[in-house]
């Protein structure tokens, strides 16, 4: 199955939601708010592939390992806040050391993924990252 192929099935259980992401009416960028152990179960990078094509960001209490694994090596955009508190609609700010809820005034601390795991993620995924990597060892630009 080819990535292109996969996220328009990525919410299939949660039908209205699913239809929206298809008819394009979630923009890319957009805020997933979840709870812990986001991913649990979602051992194959597919999970996070769904995700990433839609081009969805995810704020999560918590992040199951082998799903936050992919979601680097893919990279998708991730951010652990253990405390987000968020509701459908709600406008969110991400910055870099904590997730502003602009609807509630609320702030909640995030938890920064190690650097080497971030700049995995900033760089677009482990593919880019190598060849970005590799380039600037032979001296050539990105």
């Amino acid at each position: 199955v080819l990535p292109t192929e996969t996220p328009q099935y990525c919410f299939a259980d949660h039908k209205e939601f699913n239809e929206k992401l298809n008819k394009g009416e979630i923009p890319p960028g957009s805020v997933i708010v979840a709870g812990q152990n986001f991913g649990c179960g979602s051992s194959r990078e597919q999970a996070a592939s769904c995700l990433k094509g839609w081009g969805l960001i995810i704020v999560a209490r918590g992040i199951a390992r082998i799903f936050l694994q992919n979601a680097v090596n893919l990279g998708l955009q991730t951010v652990i806040a253990p405390e987000v508190e968020a509701e459908v609609g709600d406008e969110l700010e991400i910055l870099p050391d904590k997730v502003v809820n602009k609807t509630s005034g609320k702030e909640f601390a995030i938890v920064p993924h190690a650097p080497a795991r971030q700049a995995i993620i900033d760089a677009g995924g482990l593919i880019p990252y190598a060849r970005k990597k590799l380039l600037e060892e032979r001296g050539q630009a990105a």
